[in-house]
């Protein structure tokens, strides 16, 4: 009988997985523009704990280790653009790109969400982007 049951617990796992997942690219994009937004509004208002709290985890470490001190006072040290209106959002899967006015954000899907893992970032030629806030 544990055998079953540990099937069954799987076989519901991968249903709720996959019925979350099914949103179409449309309302995947609205979904990453508003997380965005709101992150933007929040680094507008010097809402820090709002602002880490958006951050994935990684990212979040990276910045904490970085700066050597708490993810709040950290990015408030951090000198993030004013990032202006999004012009072009990109979803592959469970990561995603926008492209702001004067900045781009890079997000991946998490359990909770989307959860940033770059920003402050510029593109460079022929190199990687360089980013003010990324995971190690």
């Amino acid at each position: 009988m544990p055998g079953r049951w540990y099937a069954s617990g799987i076989a519901v796992a991968v249903v709720a997985v996959t019925v979350g997942s099914c949103a179409t690219p449309a309302e995947r994009r609205d979904r990453v523009t508003a997380d965005v937004t709101r992150f933007e509004r929040a680094l507008d208002a010097e809402q820090y704990r709002d602002l880490c709290a958006a951050l994935a985890p990684s990212t979040r470490q990276e910045l904490e280790q970085s700066a050597k001190s708490r993810c709040e006072r950290a990015i408030g040290e951090e000198e993030l653009p004013a990032a202006g209106a999004v012009r072009q959002v990109d979803v592959y899967g469970r990561q995603a790109r926008v492209v702001l006015e004067h900045d781009t954000v890079f997000l991946a899907r998490f359990p909770e969400g989307w959860k940033v893992t770059a920003a402050g970032c510029r593109p460079r030629s022929q190199q990687p982007y360089q980013c003010e806030i990324k995971g190690g």
